[in-house]
């Protein structure tokens, strides 16, 4: 290319913020145009949104502002909402304007995933953003105050957490430990509060190490928490769910945890996908499109078994990094790499003090597991934004 390539990445999540962090590390003073767009001026962390949704914590720690982030002699960061990608125009349609690229990083995150299950998309809550953990830990307040006022509604007392993967537990083990301030406060006798989690699945934490699967539900039980594994949910409505088995459970609250799809935009560009999701080749592109990389929610990629690998957070950190060196060398003309995930371990928290782990071999839970909770939550904020960041965000 006679003139400066641009290269253009769509969403600021995990994938997205790596990639354009290790670009303006890596690339020499002109040698690319890198734009970054994302509808919001930060950045959050999702895999800290379960505290601020039930209330245990201030949204503003899941969240930061990306301009403290990038280089912006660097990286330009384009406020606003994609609203069409035109793949073989080389073109993205903003609400707007218009940026035109020679190579597009595609993370714009998933949306909820609802199955096809009635009602779900209209009366259940999501914990996907910022804003959407605000309402979340604001409604569940209102039901306390609306319960002091209408005490025959037992309803608004009752909650429902579809989905039992991580951020369903993580969640219910979070709302489990605000309870009892919630009851303290609004002044509720703690045992007409139910919680109760639906997973369509035979366990809980589908994959997990099953030892550890079960020391997380009975510490999940004995903080009140009543499990239906292995029920689907049949129906959403105003006012509850309907399960396997025709039950009906009245809930004025139901937060819905029980998947991830890809982003429709992709569907809608005429991109091949599996429930909204690219399947990338070896090197995180698309198929047909040598230009075009996907990470995070967005992208397919499979293990050895010829399964897709989880949509986690720590695949997307890898995958932006992996997606910025691949750049660097089809700029440069050099060899690009084969993306291999590396799975340092996992790690799920249940509430104050508890959390379950795998990291190499070893099993790890309680309070021990919920250190090495930390110590991942800083070792992101390390990579991200380096010491100041730890300092300002970072909390045991």
């Amino acid at each position: 290319m006679s003139r400066i390539p641009r290269i253009v990445i769509l969403g600021a999540g995990y994938g997205g913020i790596l990639s354009a962090i290790r670009l303006q590390k890596e690339l020499n003073y002109n040698e690319a145009d890198v734009t970054l767009v994302n509808k919001h001026d930060y950045h959050y962390i999702t895999t800290h949104l379960h505290m601020p949704a039930a209330g245990t914590d201030n949204p503003e720690n899941a969240r930061v502002n990306i301009l403290k982030l990038i280089d912006e002699f660097k990286v330009d960061f384009v406020k606003s909402t994609v609203t069409q990608i035109r793949p073989h125009e080389k073109k993205v349609i903003l609400e707007d304007g218009t940026l035109s690229y020679d190579y597009l990083v595609i993370g714009l995150g998933g949306e909820a995933e609802t199955f096809g299950i009635p009602g779900l998309k209209e009366n259940a809550l999501n914990i996907r953003s910022i804003n959407s953990v605000r309402f979340i830990r604001e409604h569940i307040e209102y039901q306390f105050a609306k319960y002091k006022r209408e005490p025959d509604r037992k309803d608004y007392l009752t909650f429902v957490i579809g989905g039992a993967g991580f951020t369903g537990i993580e969640f219910i083990g979070e709302l489990a430990d605000r309870v009892p301030e919630l009851c303290k406060e609004f002044d509720v006798d703690p045992s007409l509060v139910k919680i109760y989690n639906i997973e369509a699945a035979p366990t809980a934490l589908p994959g997990f190490d099953p030892e550890l699967v079960e020391y997380a539900m009975k510490v999940l039980t004995d903080k009140g928490v009543t499990f239906k594994i292995g029920t689907a949910i049949k129906e959403c409505t105003p006012e509850g769910v309907l399960i396997a088995g025709d039950e009906f459970i009245k809930a004025a609250t139901v937060v819905w945890t029980g998947g991830i799809r890809g982003n429709h935009m992709l569907d809608e560009a005429g991109f091949e996908t599996m429930r909204g999701r690219i399947k990338v080749d070896e090197h995180l592109r698309a198929p047909q499109f040598d230009n075009i990389y996907v990470v995070g929610d967005c992208s397919i990629v499979m293990n050895d078994e010829g399964r897709p690998f989880p949509p986690t957070a720590q695949i997307a950190m890898q995958q932006g990094e992996a997606v910025a060196h691949n750049l660097i060398a089809s700029i440069r003309g050099s060899q690009m790499k084969s993306f291999k995930f590396s799975n340092k371990g996992t790690v799920a928290s249940l509430g104050k003090g508890q959390a379950i782990g795998i990291v190499g071999s070893r099993k790890l839970k309680g309070n021990v597991a919920a250190m090495m909770k930390k110590v991942v939550d800083m070792r992101y904020l390390y990579i991200i934004g380096g010491i100041p960041l730890v300092i300002r965000k970072g909390r045991f």
